[in-house]
């Protein structure tokens, strides 16, 4: 493709949004190229993946820099994400190969719609609903629980990012918010950071298959770069509630107009599987706090006793944070009883 500075202002200010929310890249991107520009939905998917693999590597080095990346949390959703991702492009071959272009066109075009109105759905709930619900923290310790927990949510949206390019930034910073509980700031650096890693894997991938635009690719990235990193220095000073809610209308609207020139039976099936899965991943927690051993939950309460005990400023044993507390809502140790979560996140 021919320089078009039409293409570079749309990367620009999709960067700037990816820098300030972690979101938006391609949910947003891949339908502006099928929309707008006319790119076949295969080609749009794979080229958006790998301009998408490079900003995001930039917005991730800039986070990691800053602070704001959970390097144990993205390790253990890479372990899920990057395999079920090149899966995904995988499939979409194989699909071709069988059912021809045009239609496999007509099922992405469906399949892809459908999961940007689910998308759309859930950047509005993040917005409205989980920041004013969910008790958030820095940082936490990774035990067996919150690793099965990233593997499998690595993994499920890894291979919708294969398939649609859409849910790298979206999704995932949901489900950090809703599973793991972190704050704002280290929502976006994980989440970003992350998207690199997976990104590069579709992107290579699907490169592979003949399915991106070098051209377009660049054309993009001259406006994205510099926009990434604007929105990265915003990061802190823009409301993002508002910018979250504008863009859950913008993934709704936008998966309308797709689900238009999809087929009419696939587009339902893939957004209700998108969120069942989703609900799915949400409730995990929940059902692990309720069926969770009273033996494992004893144990847990002895090693924070030693612990307390061990330090010599602990409080006495039936006098501290977890004397009243039911089971399965133990307290991390230094932190306080108010702030502890319900059962309903990966604690």
């Amino acid at each position: 493709m021919d320089f078009s500075i039409t293409i570079i202002i749309f990367g620009f200010g999709i960067g700037v949004l990816v820098g300030m929310t972690g979101m938006g890249g391609g949910a947003l991107m891949t339908p502006l190229l099928i929309l707008l520009f006319g790119v076949s939905p295969t080609t749009a998917i794979g080229t958006d993946i790998l301009y998408a693999a490079i900003t995001k590597t930039v917005g991730g080095w800039r986070h990691l820099k800053i602070g704001t990346v959970n390097l144990g949390l993205v390790f253990w959703l890479a372990a899920g994400s990057v395999p079920a991702a090149v899966f995904g492009v995988q499939l979409i071959a194989f699909v071709q190969g069988r059912i021809g272009e045009e239609r496999l066109d007509s099922l992405v075009y469906a399949v892809l719609g459908g999961t940007l109105l689910m998308v759309g759905i859930i950047t509005l709930a993040r917005a409205l609903i989980l920041a004013r619900t969910i008790q958030e923290r820095d940082d936490f310790k990774l035990e067996r629980r919150h690793k099965v927990a990233a593997v499998i949510i690595g993994a499920t949206t890894g291979f919708v990012i294969g398939v649609t390019s859409a849910g790298s930034g979206t999704v995932i910073a949901v489900l950090l918010i809703a599973v793991f509980r972190l704050t704002p700031k280290h929502v976006v650096g994980t989440d970003v950071f992350h998207a690199a890693i997976v990104l590069w894997a579709a992107g290579i991938a699907h490169f592979g298959h003949g399915n991106v635009d070098l051209g377009l690719v660049g054309n993009i990235l001259l406006g994205s770069v510099p926009g990434v990193m604007i929105g990265t220095a915003l990061m802190g000073v823009v409301r993002q509630d508002a910018i979250r809610i504008a863009l859950g209308v913008v993934l709704i609207l936008s998966g309308f107009f797709t689900v238009q020139k999809g087929d009419p039976l696939v587009w339902p099936i893939a957004a209700l599987v998108a969120g069942i899965g989703f609900v799915l991943i949400l409730m995990a927690p929940r059902w692990y706090q309720h069926y969770r051993p009273a033996r494992s939950i004893a144990q847990e309460r002895r090693a924070l006793a030693a612990g307390a005990g061990g330090s010599g400023s602990g409080p006495e044993p039936g006098h501290g944070p977890d004397s009243d507390r039911p089971p399965g809502r133990i307290a991390a140790p230094g932190r306080d009883s108010s702030t502890t979560p319900g059962p309903d996140t990966v604690n």
